[in-house]
């Protein structure tokens, strides 16, 4: 029997990228998806809508609902939570995918933007995961798992985009204080982020597409979702994992399969030495 089977799982911004992968590899193995996203309509120069995403799953025989959701809004996210226990019942893993960046120095960076990050990244994470708890603590073995880095200190990742770092940060920091606060509820709180830049729209928009022959299929922070999910949630909880490293210990150790290109090198993603 899948492990995933009859679960729930809430993932903000899944309409394409790691969401979207994440979401089609729980399916596969028998979650219930939620896909919590702003995109309804085809964006001019990117792929995919909620729901599309939704009938990908559909299409593999999994259970989706499409859920028209701005984590800005605290409104939105207290009616698309009310609508995934009237569908499904149960939240009983939320995924905060749901990000956004903007590279620039202290002087270049427009308030706007700055704005926009910390409304997503930190307060976005805040206020899904504090609508999901109540869901969450009635769950079997629940996780929170979000997108974001491991906390290095290190001058060097601040010194040329401090706004973006702070507001990733800001993410994993959530998940620093809620594991331990929410330790004695037997609730997961625990962040993910990838070894190597992979196969996004965000990083071709970066840096065009023969960035992405540097780059990996989000399909690896997928498999290291799921296994994580699968671990108990008392004793798997409060780290910062590598995907790489996720995978190792569940003794894969070829990742050959994941890269785009075998005879480019692999670019190490923020944060990582």
């Amino acid at each position: 029997m899948s492990e995933l089977r009859g679960k729930t799982l809430f993932i903000t911004g899944g309409s394409r990228g790691v969401g979207r992968s994440i979401a089609l590899k729980a399916a596969q193995d028998g979650g219930n998806i939620v896909i919590a996203a702003k995109t309804v309509e085809p964006h001019p120069k990117l792929e995919g809508t909620i729901y599309t995403v939704a009938s990908e799953i559909e299409d593999i025989g999994g259970r989706a609902l499409a859920i028209q959701c701005d984590i800005r809004d605290e409104n939105q996210i207290q009616a698309a939570v009310e609508k995934t226990i009237e569908a499904f019942g149960s939240i009983d893993i939320l995924i905060n995918n749901a990000s956004a960046i903007h590279l620039a120095s202290t002087l270049e960076m427009p308030l706007k933007r700055f704005d926009l990050m910390f409304s997503i990244n930190v307060r976005g994470t805040f206020a899904t995961t504090q609508a999901c708890l109540p869901h969450l603590k009635k769950a079997p073995n629940p996780h929170v798992l979000t997108l974001s880095p491991p906390l290095n200190m290190k001058a060097e990742w601040f010194k040329d985009h401090g706004a973006y770092t702070i507001s990733k940060y800001g993410m994993s920091m959530c998940m620093l204080g809620m594991a331990e606060e929410f330790k004695q509820a037997g609730i997961a709180f625990n962040s993910l982020w990838p070894k190597t830049i992979l196969a996004t729209a965000a990083v071709e928009m970066l840096g065009g597409k023969s960035l992405l022959q540097s780059a990996r299929k989000p399909e690896i922070i997928a498999d290291a979702a799921l296994f994580i999910f699968k671990r108990d949630s008392r004793s798997c909880t409060g780290q910062f994992f590598l995907d790489e490293d996720v995978l190792k210990a569940e003794g894969i150790t070829d990742f050959s399969s994941y890269s785009l290109n075998l005879n480019a090198p692999l670019i190490p993603d923020f944060f990582i030495d």
